[in-house]
């Protein structure tokens, strides 16, 4: 089942988030293109929602995995 949104919300230096896209992009080379990742930083209502929260993957609206990429727990949101 190939989820119908996929969602990262990263920061600019964020070493955390370059790790995460990084283990993302090994582990669901065919996702990539997919993802759509946002700034947390170029929207008010994104930087209040988050906060210092990131990287978070949303997949269909739904928090997948926060922090650290978490491999199971990306795998059970997509289903595989």
């Amino acid at each position: 089942m190939t989820p119908a949104t996929l969602e990262l919300y990263v920061r600019a230096g964020c070493h955390l988030c370059d790790e995460f896209l990084l283990d993302f992009s090994l582990d669901h080379p065919g996702l990539l293109d997919a993802v759509e990742t946002r700034d947390v930083d170029a929207e008010t209502a994104l930087a209040q929602e988050f906060g210092l929260r990131v990287p978070v993957l949303k997949i269909d609206g739904h928090v997948a995995c926060e922090g650290r990429y978490d491999r199971d727990k990306v795998a059970t949101a997509l289903g595989l």
